[in-house]
């Protein structure tokens, strides 16, 4: 990390590593606990009706199949929300099967001679589960929570990719940056929280656990301490997090609060920042960052339900990709008509833009390029077969992406594979790749040397960047339109290469590059205290 140590890093992200493991604790402690209760009535169930044992056990077992991103997806999409809702619910599936699982081994576990003693004296069925087969078999069950929690722990990290937060935010704002001290940000604690978790149940567990002692008197005090010191650890643990979550999430800290989302690269991180640090220092308001949600739709469904108040899109994008409309080259006003859209269909104001377009573009190795002669993507159609390009999904999947860019070029590559953009570049650079899809802004491209390919036939629309704002928000705190509008026009194209190369390149935190840059452009925050008076709301 350039002219930054560890320190200096460790207290720059202090207070946002305090705010993610304490919504990390939360996931956790809140999925674990009702899979607990869930999963205990399940095996009751089970061990009970015979007949339904092998179904719900291969239900519960194909759970764990599912690949975790997956399910985090579909419960995303089939509960209409971002956030913690399907989050929690993705997490209570996974830890469904440890807790089933050694539930009903315990209970099938209990000794004849118990279950023969509880007939004797009359004991019904259920008299039996709840007063003889439960309590033997609470160690079994306990057991299995360790192993779900430990899961549960690591799963959750994936929980930020839909705007749950956690820890994997730094796990994912690292892999998006190729920054290795933000992977290990969330990777260590997360670690640690892991470990955490499972001696506090371990002590549970161990003060659970019968005491074997001829001195029957002595054994029973020591039975009970023993229970009551182990089982309060968890239930503390369980407590601390909950009341930590609510402290340090700004949605519960009492003052006005906006949430900023972003896409899963550097420059929407960067945007989403600068917005940030603006409102936070110009409006007054607190901010609650839920960057690196994943792709456009993501982004749009969550500012459309509420899920974020807030966050950088571009004209070409919501032109194609959102409102569906074809891209004809050439078309004028796409900002014009974007804005009036999303003002009548969802109620969303654009506002002024940054100042620079990032177009989609076609890179090539500046070796290759001045070898083969490729100055334009049209140069590209003869010895098309042969190359081996790499994009991200998301310009795969796209209307004004692959398949229109192959279509109106009339070119067709001889391998195609989906990449992340980080990878893309890095194998662009190593010549393991001969192109690659990429943003004409992106600072890597004269730190890689490589070069962007002229999109002669004029396919991609203009790629304007600016805030999006629900108009609700708006409304409800005046400042905050006044001080993106200040924004507009700051950021020109190679100023935006620059602030990406500060972060990719020299390894900078966006929040950092952020600070830098507003400190050289003093006007975007110099008339904060206009703002206060037009706005009683804001502290």
């Amino acid at each position: 990390m350039t002219g930054e140590t560890w320190l200096d890093f460790l207290i720059e992200r202090g207070p946002e590593l305090y705010q993610r493991l304490t919504e990390h604790m939360m996931l956790t402690t809140v999925s674990t606990g009702v899979a607990a209760v869930m999963g205990i009535f399940i095996a009751v169930f089970a061990f009970q009706q015979k007949v339904w044992r092998d179904p719900i056990m291969s239900v519960v077992g194909i759970l764990q199949t599912i690949p975790s991103l997956a399910l985090l997806v579909f419960l995303m999409t089939i509960i209409g929300k971002i956030g913690i809702l399907p989050a929690l619910c993705a997490l209570i599936l996974y830890a469904l099967l440890p807790i089933v699982r050694n539930t009903l081994l315990g209970l099938e576990s209990t000794p004849a001679a118990a279950v023969e003693a509880a007939e004797g004296i009359g004991m019904t069925g259920f008299q039996q589960i709840t007063m003889v087969r439960l309590p033997i078999a609470i160690p079994a069950i306990v057991s299995g929570v360790r192993t779900a929690t430990v899961v549960g722990v690591g799963i959750a990290t994936l929980s930020a990719f839909i705007g749950a937060g956690g820890l994997g935010e730094f796990i994912n704002r690292g892999l998006a940056l190729s920054n290795s001290q933000l992977i290990l940000l969330g990777a260590i604690p997360s670690g640690f929280l892991a470990i955490v978790y499972d001696f506090c149940l371990a002590s549970a567990e161990w003060g659970i656990r019968p005491v074997r002692n001829t001195d029957v008197p002595l054994a029973v005090k020591r039975q009970m301490f023993r229970r009551r010191a182990a089982v309060s650890v968890p239930i503390v643990i369980f407590l601390l997090g909950i009341i930590l979550y609510f402290q340090a999430h700004p949605a519960f800290s009492g003052k006005p609060h906006v949430r900023i989302g972003s896409k899963h690269y550097t420059e929407q991180v960067l945007l989403a920042e600068l917005m940030a640090q603006t409102l936070e220092k110009a409006a007054g308001v607190d901010v609650d960052r839920k960057f690196d949600l994943g792709g456009t739709m993501v982004c749009h469904g969550a500012v459309v339900a509420g899920e974020i108040d807030l966050y950088p899109e571009y004209t070409g994008t919501a032109l194609t990709s959102v409102l569906k409309i074809k891209n004809t080259p050439g078309q004028k006003d796409i900002l014009a008509r974007v804005a009036a859209d999303y003002d009548s269909k969802f109620k969303i104001k654009w506002l002024s833009p940054f100042g620079f377009s990032n177009q989609w573009a076609l890179l090539a190795n500046q070796a290759d390029a001045q070898k083969n002669h490729w100055s334009t993507i049209s140069d590209l159609r003869v010895r098309a077969p042969q190359l081996h390009i790499g994009m991200p999904a998301e310009f795969a999947e796209r209307e004004d992406g692959f398949k229109g860019l192959i279509k109106n070029y009339g070119i067709k590559f001889g391998k195609v594979d989906d990449l992340d953009t980080n990878l893309a570049y890095k194998a662009l650079l190593e010549r393991q790749l001969d192109l690659a899809a990429g943003n004409s802004t992106d600072g890597r491209i004269d730190a890689y040397k490589l070069v962007v390919l002229d999109d002669d036939l004029h396919y991609f629309p203009p790629y304007e960047a600016a805030p999006i704002v629900r108009e609700e928000i708006l409304n409800q705190y005046p400042a905050i339109g006044p001080a993106l509008q200040r924004l507009g026009g700051t950021i020109d194209n190679q100023t935006m290469q620059k602030l990406n190369y500060r972060v990719d390149g020299e390894h900078l935190s966006p929040a950092r590059v952020v600070k830098d840059f507003l400190i050289q452009h003093p006007q975007i925050l110099a008339h904060t205290l206009d703002l206060k008076e037009k706005c009683p709301t804001i502290r």
